[in-house]
């Protein structure tokens, strides 16, 4: 009995042991930082551009930043309806709201009128972390406890964000992740600093992608101005030299070991505008040598993409030295670097928190070309979306050479006595209404106001190639049109 209850005691005090190791490991990791954000979404319906889809909701783990500000991933609140916080443990709830979003950073700063909500809380100060690393992944329990899942960083990169134009910076972290109701946005935190947010987890590999510290930086930075500038691009394409046959024909010599080749410059982009060319080879950014892969070696993170250079390096504005071999002369080039707008993209990238463009002529539904469209047909969209608009959509900088343009498409026939005979027609693109050339959505009214022989002639890139409306009737039948179809209305230009 008594060699028992010995065993029993020391069990106990084992127990009890390793609870204090585990609680005093978690200590320095668990202040009150987080909150819970809760958001209801609701997208529109970019095949039914009249309208939104059912709304629905995300929980998500907020971090509470300097400021009284919450930082999370921009997209969760992608179409937001509602925005609240919540405390942990659950029950107290306040309205919040975006103070400032950039989908191609994937980040947004929430805030909440109510000063009171987190005067309890402790903001997170930001670090970096490097490969190696020992991070750990904060989530929360139902009863508001912090589950921490630690994990070692394997490699520092650049990926491309949800928005596929947008490649920065990306730590990956292996971590066996548990699946909580509120983890949509994780923060990943290093000896209890932040260091990055979960925005992508595999849970076959256990691996995740991790929004870092010096995008976040960067963001909060130019989110201090106004307006936000976001993420600057030099507007290239590039690829390798390894192939030493190319090199020969590009005129490297042996003295020459590194070069990435430009494959393309976007006209009228800050590489364009600083006498950069295609053809030319890539040889230093701000004296950073660039290799033949386009890598030049981080002081922070080794070898990485010359892209971080431009985009996370750099703000709007900044000017850069780059060093450039064009047809056997080495040249020095000063380029001012820019973001690009999204609304400067012939197919736009993402259409979020507005609504989509349409006109309704005579039961004919025209949409611009927007990769939102796209995406309608599923994260699979580019085997599954029209061949010739996925094709338009990665040669968009080569469709016009005068300028940008918008691509406007028939998206879909409602039936009507206009109509007979048409209903199947979709997803073409409009070249003319009434002989003049449609650039943008924009231009239809415009376009309508010269009716030949009282007929609209609308003409497109492929089969049946040419319709005839009658004006008259058009006009006449709008109303019966739009309350048939209960539609709010017949157009919508901004």
């Amino acid at each position: 009995m008594i060699i028992r209850r010995a065993a029993l005691l020391l069990s106990c005090l084992f127990f009890a042991a390793v609870q204090t190791a585990r609680a005093d490991e978690a200590k320095p990791e668990a202040p009150l930082s987080v909150v819970r954000v809760n958001v209801t979404n609701q997208p529109w319906d970019f095949a039914r551009p009249w309208g939104k889809r059912p709304p629905y909701s995300r929980r998500a783990v907020g971090t509470l930043l300097s400021g009284n500000r919450v930082l999370v991933t921009a997209e969760l609140v992608a179409n937001a309806n509602y925005v609240e916080f919540e405390t942990p443990e659950g029950g107290q709830r306040v309205p919040a709201s975006v103070e400032v979003v950039d989908y191609e950073a994937n980040l947004a700063l929430l805030k909440t009128e109510d000063t009171e909500f987190l005067k309890a809380y402790q903001p997170l100060e930001i670090t970096h972390a490097k490969v190696g690393d020992s991070l750990a992944v904060w989530q929360l329990e139902s009863n508001g406890a912090l589950l921490v899942t630690k994990g070692p960083m394997t490699t520092a990169e650049i990926g491309h964000y949800p928005i596929d134009d947008a490649p920065l910076l990306v730590y990956r972290v292996t971590a066996p992740l548990q699946f909580r109701d509120s983890s949509f946005t994780l923060p990943v935190v290093k000896e209890g600093k932040l260091v990055g947010l979960v925005m992508r987890y595999d849970n076959t590999t256990n691996n995740a992608e991790v929004l870092p510290a010096p995008v976040i930086e960067h963001f909060l930075l130019d989110a201090k101005k106004a307006p936000y500038e976001g993420f600057p691009r030099i507007g290239i394409s590039s690829a390798s030299t390894r192939d030493p046959q190319f090199r020969r024909y590009l005129g490297l010599t042996s003295e020459t070991t590194g070069g990435v080749y430009i494959s393309d410059v976007l006209r009228g982009g800050p590489a364009a505008l600083g006498g950069m060319e295609k053809g030319d080879v890539l040889l230093q950014v701000d004296g950073e040598a660039v290799d033949q892969e386009g890598n030049y070696k981080d002081r922070e993170y080794g070898k990485i993409g010359v892209a971080n250079l431009f985009s996370t390096r750099h703000y709007e504005g900044d000017v850069v030295k780059v060093a450039v071999f064009r047809k056997g002369t080495k040249k020095e080039l000063e380029i001012t670097l820019k973001h690009r707008p999204v609304e400067s993209y012939v197919i736009e990238p993402y259409v979020l928190d507005r609504a989509p463009k349409f006109y309704v002529l005579g039961g004919l539904v025209l949409e611009e070309l927007s990769r939102q469209y796209l995406k309608e047909y599923g994260n699979d969209w580019m085997k599954k979306a029209p061949e010739q608009f996925v094709y338009f959509d990665r040669q968009q900088n080569e469709l016009f050479k005068d300028g940008p343009k918008k691509l406007v498409f028939l998206n879909r026939v409602l039936p009507s006595d206009l109509t007979i005979g048409y209903e199947e027609l979709t997803q073409i693109i409009v070249t003319k209404i009434n002989g003049m050339a449609i650039q943008s959505l924009d231009d239809v009214p415009a376009a309508l106001a010269q009716a030949k022989d009282g007929l609209h002639k609308i003409e497109f890139d492929n089969e049946p190639r040419v319709i005839y409306l009658d004006a008259a009737q058009v006009t006449a039948e709008q109303s019966a049109l739009q309350q048939k179809y209960r539609l709010p209305s017949l157009q919508r230009l901004n």
